[in-house]
């Protein structure tokens, strides 16, 4: 959910946003953020579920997080390649 959030963060409200971010980031309950927000549980886990199925959606139909994955292990397996090409290259000389 935090990659999800990284990626699609921007397009939930400043609220989506703020409470999907404590309960999943910093870890605290339904019941504490909504303590400290001044809101019900109830109201708190609506927001984050209609948050979950926003980030969701949004993967499901752009694709940005798993395609930033596949880039990632591409470009891993390039910069192995490279650090054997170097190892080859310095022991050849």
């Amino acid at each position: 959910m935090a990659a999800l959030l990284d990626v699609y963060g921007k397009v939930l409200t400043d609220k989506q946003r703020d409470l999907i971010d404590l309960y999943y980031n910093e870890d605290l309950s339904l019941g504490e953020i909504a303590e400290n927000r001044g809101i019900t549980r109830q109201g708190v886990r609506d927001a984050v579920k209609r948050s979950e199925f926003v980030l969701y959606e949004l993967e499901e139909n752009l694709g940005v997080l798993h395609l930033r994955e596949r880039l990632d292990g591409r470009l891993n397996e390039m910069q192995e390649l490279l650090r054997k090409m170097e190892t080859e290259n310095d022991l050849s000389c």
